[in-house]
Formats: structure tokens, sequence, C-alpha cells
């Protein structure tokens, strides 16, 4: 086991990785694209600013020099006031010690930098649930995962469901981005949106207008194309709604929907449902390789899952966040 830097990383390295990534996805996700070896290195190592990744590969060391075989990673990305772990062992060799091995090492890294919690995204019915929750993480937080399939849409009735808005709203459609003048009102409707959930933040964010214009220019540099649907109130110019959905390079098949906010105060004019809809027009006529969509909304979130579920959403897992004071963890990690 090594430290490893992807930017460094041979291209043999990375295309090993990938291969691993696609197996874990076989046994715990099969329904999952696989990955495409496609601006990884982009994706593991660009950061927002303050923000640090550090990894570590178990490998083959037994290979010629300029081949590779990678069958376990941990990442750990230091933010704020706490590291958000990622473990992935092939499945062959699970139940062996080596998840325990790699955690214990970013643990013990995490504590040495000060930090003094560790989060982590567990899959439902993975054994990541059993391994997390035998070390002391306790659960604090569930989504459900959803998935749209393209082919399976009602295009007329979305549609409808598009040009649903209340009267003195209009809708907007940003490729890549808000434009620069309306970041500081994009802004205000995402941080109202933090004083409305209760989740870790494995995932913070960014709802200060210089943090929001950083946060969207680090996605173009993971190979994460971002496309934002904004619902404006006409008589102040407020954005009163807002839908986030990226296609990664690394799986184009599938895109990623992030937030989805109407703001308060703007709420029973049909927001919602108009902005996700127009937004499934506007990714079909975008990206024509678009296969599905998917969404994670937390299970007490009704009003979102009845839209999702208008939509053609399906429901599929439910997604784990954990906590784990450091410290403890690494005194249990060490005693055992």
């Amino acid at each position: 086991m090594r430290e490893w830097d992807p930017r460094s990383a041979s291209a043999a390295e990375i295309h090993s990785l990938v291969e691993t990534v696609n197996a874990v996805l076989t046994t715990d996700l099969p329904d999952d694209p696989a990955w495409r070896d496609v601006r990884v290195r982009d994706y593991l190592a660009e950061t927002m600013p303050g923000e640090r990744r550090i990894c570590w590969v178990a490998e083959d060391d037994r290979l010629p020099e300029g081949e590779s075989e990678i069958y376990a990673l941990v990442s750990i990305l230091l933010l704020g006031d706490i590291g958000v772990l990622e473990i992935l062992v092939k499945p062959q060799l699970r139940r062996r010690g080596l998840g325990r091995e790699l955690l214990a090492v970013a643990a013990r890294r995490a504590y040495l930098e000060g930090f003094s919690s560790i989060g982590v995204e567990a899959i439902g019915g993975t054994p990541a649930i059993g391994f997390y929750e035998s070390l002391g993480f306790e659960r604090e937080y569930v989504e459900t995962r959803s998935v749209l399939s393209l082919d399976t849409v009602d295009w007329a009735a979305l549609g409808a469901m598009s040009n649903g808005l209340g009267a003195g709203y209009r809708v907007e459609y940003h490729p890549g981005g808000p434009s620069a003048e309306l970041l500081e009102a994009y802004a205000r409707a995402k941080a109202e949106a933090q004083t409305d959930d209760d989740d870790l933040d494995l995932t913070p964010r960014s709802s200060d207008p210089a943090r929001l214009r950083e946060s969207l220019e680090t996605l173009h540099r993971r190979g994460l194309k971002p496309y934002i649907v904004l619902a404006i109130h006409e008589a102040t110019g407020a954005v009163a709604g807002l839908t986030e959905v990226v296609v990664p390079a690394q799986h184009p098949e599938r895109a990623d929907q992030y937030d989805t906010i109407v703001v308060r105060e703007h709420r029973g004019y049909g927001i919602d449902r108009a902005i996700k809809a127009r937004m499934l027009f506007e990714l079909r006529a975008a990206e024509p390789g678009l296969r599905q969509v998917q969404t994670w909304n937390a299970q007490h979130n009704e009003s979102m899952l009845k839209v999702n579920a208008e939509l053609g959403y399906q429901s599929d897992r439910d997604w784990f966040e954990y906590i784990a004071d450091v410290a403890q963890l690494v005194q249990r990690l060490e005693s055992q």
C-alpha cells in the first residue's frame, strides 16, 4: 500500500483503477453504467480551494515495470472540520481485512491533520453498511436514490408540466452555469436551502457568489458538465427556484441531479415541477447520448419525491451517511 497522487500516476495506473471501480459497480450497483477511462485523473485531482484529497492504493507489486494492477483505493477529502472518506476494494478481495487496513491509514492521517470527524456514504444493500457500523460509525442521514430512464418519459405530459408555471415567473436555461449577473441571486437561493437541510454536508453546497463561481469552475475541471435551469420572479428578478444537473465525462450515459430548490416564499406555484421538466427537455437536446438521470432526496421530502414520481423517476436504493469521531476510530482500529 502506498500514498498515491493521481496527478503523477501513470496511464496504466489510472486504467487499472477504472477497472476496479467497474468491478465494484458490477457487484454493488449492477444496473449502473460502467465508468470510462476519460478524465478520471482530473476527477480525482481537482478540488475546491481550501480542500485537499489524499489517496492511497493497494496494488500488485510483482508486475513488470510499466504495468499496474490497483485493486483497492482509499481517499479522504479534507474540508471544513470533517474528512470525507471513500473506500473501494475489488469484490474478490473483500473480507480479508484490506478495507480495515485502508481505513486505518486514512483515519490516522485525518487525526494527524487535526480533524475531529470522518464522514462516509454507504450504499444500502452492500457490505459497506455492516463494515462501517461494526467499527462504530453512527448513521446520521438517509437519502433515497431515484433513477429516470429517458426512454420511458412521456414527453407530451412533460411538456404540459414545463409550462405549468404560475403567473409572474419565467424559466431560463443556463448551460455551463448561471450568467455573472445572476450569481448573487443564485447564491442567495442556494443559501436558503442550507437552512432547510440536516444532512452532514459531505458534498457541501456553495452559497457565496465567489465560492459558487469557484465551484462551477471546479466542476468543469473535473470533467463534470453542469446544466442549470432557473425560475425567475419577474417583479423582483430574484431566483425563485433552481435545478442543477451534471453530466460526467466518466459516465455520460447517466447524469447526476444536484440541488433542486424552491425559495420558501415562492412555493406553491408549480416551480419545482416546471423547472425539472424543462431541464429534461434541454438535456435531451444537449446530450443525445444521455440515457438516465439519477437524483437523491431525503425520505421526509415528500413534495420532491412526489414531483419525481410524476416525472417518471423510480426509487432505486437508499444511501446512508455515517459519521465517526476520529480519535475514537483510530483507537478502536489500533486496539483490535
